[in-house]
């Protein structure tokens, strides 16, 4: 016998949210409304663009039609700029949720809207806390060389990602896993850990276990320049920096072809040579550059303002000096 739906206000930005709100909508609860960033401009033309929340809402995305999940969607989105500014928590209070649910949202809840919910406020985390509390825990696990990752749900607290844990579902992390592949795996493992997850708290004394603070790492938000790549590192270390940061912020190098530019690397294997870090070791059929440990064989590679192709593909094309950017 199924447990009686809740009334339920899911807040989230990123893509890896879609599915959980996918099985929300699917599920016996009541999706009041959507709260999610504002619309912004993205791109080098700088059109403006949903958040992949809202998007999956609006679109034609047959998983959210009305005759599949049983409901009428889109339902209300709200966009505020500050969910801390009082128009926006009076708007979440008007709709008297049992249980607010956040995922990849990117801001952080005040205290006014953690007391909204007449049940909880769980937020569904990308990492098992608290290892990687913050806005990159995909990315720091794949760097950081752990072997496995997964998904927390915990009631949200004031401090980061710093709140009791009421569920663990944990993966593997595979060798040739990268942050986009890591991503896909850890969206489709959220749904099963929410539902189960609502299914406890409908239940009535869920598990409320704190968190070992000693044992917090953090993960901050990327930026762009954290993709570049520092030589004097090993090249294992390298090699999962490569795909941790594949999509996104992607690796790179800088490179000297009338003039200097960035070289992105999706893709990297470690080979046993040594030299100068930066250094090219061999630049004809295949390009290798030494790290402070070790060298690597670069896979596909997109210097700016040009598609991807394989390295050497891309060595046909151009003579490289040979030295990087050590």
């Amino acid at each position: 016998m199924s447990s009686p739906g809740m009334r339920i206000v899911f807040i989230g930005t990123g893509e890896i949210g879609v599915p959980a709100l996918r099985a929300l909508l699917k599920s016996e609860h009541e999706i009041v409304a959507v709260v999610t960033q504002p619309d912004k401009p993205a791109g080098r033309m700088q059109l403006i663009e949903s958040p992949p929340i809202k998007k999956a809402l609006t679109s034609c995305d047959p998983d959210f039609n009305s005759a599949e999940v049983g409901r009428a969607v889109p339902m209300p989105v709200l966009q505020p700029a500050r969910i801390k500014d009082q128009l926006a928590i009076k708007e979440i209070g008007a709709l008297k949720p049992d249980v607010i649910v956040v995922m990849a949202y990117g801001q952080i809840l005040p205290r006014d809207v953690l007391e909204i919910p007449k049940i909880a406020c769980l937020n569904v985390h990308a990492s098992l806390l608290p290892r990687w509390r913050g806005a990159a825990p995909i990315q720091a696990a794949i760097a950081a060389g752990d072997r496995e990752t997964g998904i927390t749900v915990m009631y949200v607290a004031e401090a980061l990602d710093a709140g009791d844990i009421l569920l663990k579902r944990r993966i593997d992390i595979l060798p040739g896993d990268t942050g986009g592949s890591l991503h896909n795996r850890l969206a489709k493992l959220a749904p099963e850990a929410l539902l189960k997850s609502l299914q406890l708290l409908a239940k009535g004394n869920p598990p409320r276990i704190p968190q070992d603070n000693t044992l917090a790492t953090y993960a901050p938000k990327l930026k762009r320049e954290d993709g570049k790549i520092d030589w004097s590192e090993s090249a294992d270390a390298i090699e999962r920096k490569i795909r941790a940061f594949d999509p996104w912020p992607g690796a790179f190098m800088t490179i000297k072809i009338d003039g200097t530019h960035k070289l992105k690397i999706f893709s990297a294997s470690i080979v046993d040579l040594q030299g100068n870090p930066g250094q090219i070791l061999r630049n004809q059929d295949e390009l290798v550059v030494a790290a402070g440990k070790g060298a690597l064989s670069l896979g596909d590679v997109q210097l700016e303002g040009k598609r991807r192709m394989s390295a050497p593909n891309f060595l046909r094309g151009y003579t490289l000096i040979a030295r990087m950017d050590g």
